[in-house]
């Protein structure tokens, strides 16, 4: 199972490449995973219908105890079908339905991503991926309600179900965290088993009924229940083969999957049934009620869905075994009845070029096969004979009559209330077949001689084949009920009460079939005077919907945060960090003030080496606070930082000393770019009336750092994590440098986001200075030049090779030749060391950061010394490419290990011995050459981060440095003087295709 799930993200991820290569026919391929996990599902069957479960374990963070686990039962195989199967009709049908589009790869892609995360979803056992997979249904069903962002209905509807299914899935993620606290466990079917769900003084806690009703929360707003039930609707703006997949079949089963996951423990607890019972049946009334008034046919599905919906949450709630068996039977009956329907209104709607009822007549005599598929649905949905609809709704109705009528079936329900649950549910079943009459006689009818019928495009075979199918196959269902009993028994025994009848077409007269001919005659009279229905619909009274309380809070909040935002927002940095510095003055300060465990005998240094350091920072840090020059604050930051490394140094930490040396070098570079464009002096009118609170601020600060660090060392009370840190690198991660092997190995995951937030600065930093896109195009210099000698006056002979190319561009005055030839030398030596850094950082000093902050500090000093002409010689790629490439590379290198059995990350190491290039030969002796290698594979995550920090400091190259170049000369560009002349306050040059300099008029010097 795991390898299908990966499988549809890896066709999902090929989707571009395979639409330009099959066009439409791409569906085609994209339905056959899908389709292979159909397979293997019933290869399964016998195990799992049978009683026992398949499970699969892939290690992902062991230490953390989260792992991909999948552990499928009858539950879990009954929701892994309908996925399935209904995902590879839908993307069958999308052949037909997409056939002109021009976005065929993007769905494609989409839908088949999202069916691999619904089939994460309902076959996880751990509540970590689970949550993941939860979280990525909403991210794609958001880009495929999008799918068409130019109008503006695809961007509302998809950014209204984003953000409600996410709050709801936050919801649940604290929902599950203390399940898991409480349980000792990540693992769903260990929760479900833990002993502390039969304990009754334990699930009346709070704890218990706080956890059980935020995981209920999740699952209403992804199962659009009251009152989160707007977003569905509003979603049917996705094309109809999204919506009769995603709100028909999948997104909106994942909560009732949930429910019905969690019910055999979680109905113990206080509210979680009550709020079930009165949300389902209010859904299920309002969602019929909603569906009648509607004239598009596909929101009519979609109130009909919403409906659906509330009746199969009424079910799943209840917590008896002859309710859960009725759910799971209208859980399958609904997926293969309205995924049927909505592919129907969507070849209605290709046919026609409308989906309105009253613009609608005569369809059905023209495609008499697609009327006669959408009767077939429309049946089941209704609940009539023989039809799986109708087999589930005797199932639903008696299990509800067995709590209301006395035999509570352990449920604890008085009659009352469970009579007026039956009520609601009839009720609902009765605008159920109203509605589905309503929307067969709107779609297909002739209506009145009068009113003309509407013109209809044929449409080939292939587009009705798949609604056929599952048509067909809700036919099947209404005679499989004992086997369908039979195989979700391991499930429902799990659940109170006595064993259920079991599903079948007949019962004998029962009152359950009692109340199904009441509905069947109540809805046919509905529909019959559906005028007078619709005239005393609009009677009522106009109430606030849950769609307009929504936008008055999305409105509210948008107010708030504006106001927010002005008071704290101010544009100005000092307040933004003495908001900062006070908080952290006012919390960690005070709560390390009033700490007792401040200990005995501080030691204030270990060498007078130490003490000197210390002194010439103090003194750095205060000189810099009361500056006035910019260049001059800076350089004394710059030796604050130069001193830690040195205390780094002498504490023994020289990878720690390397790294933050070469950090505040950047930090130097970075700071003189940009001073560039800043006055020379800080000005002294801000800082003249909140010197005082500021000095103050500082010193507080300053006692509050000083004293957490103290009492972090003072107050441990369990060995330190790094004690024994240097034996698991070693044995771990195959390497003698702690630090790297830290960052590359044992806590890898932190190192890829960092440099994953390393590009995103470094593409935030560009995108504030470019104008325009961002490019790196090479400035190719001949190898000789004259225009040197020319400029000098002959001074050096024609044909001299230059010291750097790149510098001829550079007005003379600006040159320098001492920096040029120094950085001709030290160039290809920095490059050298980076490597080595890179190279020999899993067991010295250095490593993929380090070398790559050396390689970045080289290209930033050709700029230096020869322009941005001689940075694009240094370096002729794209920043962003190179970062993409590292970032790339690294999570490359993360996942590899798993395709040979191993773990996300794990390192492999190679060792081996070249006898032959042990040494060489030398008139001095043997030189040691190459004869034992030691190769770890996480060298290569290293390498990933090496190009991330080398394509930052290029991308900083060029943004504070060309780029801001090239702002200069815009703004400075010289003018036409009276006699055509160029006058102005200063001319760069730039390299023209014969790299000549053009020496400016005396004036302009």
């Amino acid at each position: 199972m795991t390898a299908l799930i990966a499988a549809h993200f890896v066709v999902a991820m090929l989707a571009p490449w395979l639409g330009r290569l099959l066009g439409h026919r791409q569906f085609w391929l994209a339905a056959v995973v899908p389709a292979a996990a159909v397979v293997w599902l019933i290869a399964q069957a016998p195990t799992v219908l049978g009683g026992g479960v398949v499970t699969e374990v892939v290690p992902w963070i062991p230490g953390l105890g989260i792992d991909l686990d999948i552990r499928i039962g009858a539950w879990q195989w009954l929701l892994a079908m309908v996925v399935s199967l209904v995902g590879a009709a839908v993307l069958f049908y999308c052949r037909s339905y997409f056939a002109e589009a021009p976005s065929q790869a993007r769905v494609a892609g989409l839908l088949t991503a999202f069916a691999g995360a619904m089939l994460g979803l309902v076959t996880s056992d751990n509540l970590l991926s689970l949550y993941v997979y939860w979280e990525l249904t909403t991210v794609f069903s958001y880009l495929l309600v999008g799918h068409n962002p130019l109008r503006s209905a695809n961007r509302g509807a998809a950014l209204t179900a984003l953000i409600v299914t996410t709050f709801g899935g936050l919801a649940m993620l604290i929902g599950l965290i203390g399940l898991s606290v409480i349980t000792h466990t990540t693992h769903i079917s260990q929760m479900l088993a833990s002993s502390v769900f039969t304990d009754p003084n334990f699930v009346t806690t709070p704890a218990a009924i706080a956890a059980a009703l935020l995981v209920l929360l999740g699952a209403l707003t992804k199962s659009a229940q009251v009152p989160f039930h707007f977003w569905l609707p509003g979603a049917m703006a996705a094309p109809t083969p999204v919506s009769a997949y995603l709100h028909a079949a999948a997104m909106v089963k994942a909560g009732i999957y949930l429910v019905g996951l969690v019910a055999p423990v979680a109905a113990l607890v206080p509210g979680f049934r009550a709020v079930l019972l009165v949300l389902g049946s209010v859904t299920m009334v309002m969602g019929g009620w909603q569906a009648l008034r509607q004239y598009d046919i596909k929101l009519l599905m979609a109130f009909g869905t919403v409906s659906q919906l509330g009746f199969m949450m009424t079910l799943c709630g209840v917590g008896t075994q002859s309710a859960a068996l009725a759910g799971a039977g209208v859980v399958a009956a609904h997926a293969l009845f309205k995924a049927t329907l909505f592919m129907v209104v969507g070849i209605v709607d290709h046919s026609t070029g409308t989906r309105d009822l009253r613009e609608l007549a005569g369809v059905g005599r023209r495609m008499p096969v697609v009327a006669t598929v959408a009767a077939i649905a429309g049946a089941s949905m209704a609940g009539f004979p023989p039809l799986a609809g109708f087999v589930a709704k005797e199932g639903a109705f008696e299990s509800l009559l067995a709590i209301a009528g006395g035999d509570a079936d352990g449920t604890g329900l008085p009659a009352g209330p469970g009579y007026l649950v039956v009520a609601a549910i009839a009720f609902g079943s009765i605008l159920t077949v109203a509605y589905t009459l309503r929307f067969w006689w709107g779609a297909f009818a002739g209506k009145s001689p009068a009113m003309a019928r509407t013109t209809v495009h044929p449409v080939g075979a292939g587009f009705a084949f798949a609604p056929f199918v599952l048509a067909l196959l809700s036919v099947v269902g209404g005679f499989v009920g004992h086997g369908f009993t039979e195989a979700m028994s391991s499930w429902t025994s799990t659940f109170g009460g006595h064993e259920p009848h079991g599903l079948a077409l007949w019962h004998g007269f029962t009152p359950a079939l009692l109340i199904s001919v009441g509905c069947w005659v109540v809805g046919l009279t509905l529909f019959a005077l559906r005028d007078r229905v619709a005239s005393g619909q609009q009677t009522f009274p106009d109430v606030y919907s849950a769609q307009e309380v929504y936008r008055a809070g999305m409105l509210a909040t948008d107010r708030l945060a504006v106001l927010v935002t002005a008071r704290m927002q101010r544009g100005s940095l000092p307040a933004y960090l003495g908001a900062i510095l006070v908080v952290v003055v006012l919390l960690p300060g005070t709560i390390t003030l009033l700490s007792p465990d401040w200990g005995t005998g501080l030691r204030w240094f270990d060498s007078i080496g130490q003490l000197a350091v210390a002194i010439v920072v103090i003194g750095a840090a205060f000189l810099a606070a009361t500056a006035n020059g910019r260049m001059k604050a800076v350089m004394l930051v710059g030796v604050t930082g130069y001193g830690v490394s040195l205390l780094f140094l002498l504490h023994g930490a020289p990878d720690l000393a390397l790294t933050q040396m070469l950090v505040e070098t950047v930090s130097l570079v970075t700071l003189v770019l940009v001073l560039r464009k800043l006055p020379k002096y800080f000005s002294d009118a801000p800082l003249r009336s909140s010197r005082w609170w500021r000095m103050a601020l500082a010193v507080l600060v300053g006692a509050t750092v000083s004293g957490a660090a103290y009492l972090s060392t003072v107050a441990r009370v369990a060995e330190p994590v790094g004690a024994r840190l240097h034996e698991y690198a070693y044995s771990f991660g195959y390497g003698k440098n702690i630090v790297n092997v830290t960052l590359v190995d044992t806590r890898a995951w932190d190192t890829f986001g960092e440099i994953s937030v390393l590009v995103v600065a470094g593409t935030g930093v560009a995108s504030l200075i470019y104008l325009r896109a961002r490019s790196a195009e090479a400035k190719v210099v001949s190898p000789t030049e004259e225009t040197v000698p020319e400029v000098r006056g002959g001074l050096v002979p024609a044909g001299r090779r230059l010291w750097l190319r790149g510098g001829v561009s550079l007005n003379p005055a600006a040159r320098s030749m001492v920096l040029e030839m120094v950085t001709r030398l030290l160039f290809p030596v920095m490059i050298l060391i980076s490597l080595y850094l890179l190279i020999a950082g899993h067991d010295s000093p250095g490593g993929g950061f380090a070398g790559g902050l050396v390689a970045g500090l080289a290209i930033m000093i050709r700029y230096l010394a020869g322009g941005r002409d001689e940075l694009d010689e240094a370096a002729p790629v794209d920043p962003g490419t190179v970062m993409g490439a590292g970032l790339a590379l690294a999570g490359l290198s993360a996942v590899v290990p798993v395709a040979f059995g191993g773990r996300i990350l794990q390192s492999y190491v190679i060792d081996g011995h070249i006898p032959y290039l042990s040494s060489i030969a030398t008139p001095w002796g043997e030189l040691p050459l190459l004869g034992e290698i030691h190769l770890v594979s996480s060298v290569f995550f290293d390498i990933g981060v090496y190009l991330v920090v080398v394509g930052l400091m290029l991308d900083l190259a060029r943004s504070l440095g060309s780029q801001i170049d090239v702002h200069a000369e815009t703004d400075l560009a010289p003018r036409l003087g009276s006699h055509g002349q160029r006058s102005g306050t200063t001319t760069h040059a730039r390299l023209s295709r014969t790299r000549r300099f053009t020496p400016p008029d005396e004036d302009e010097w």
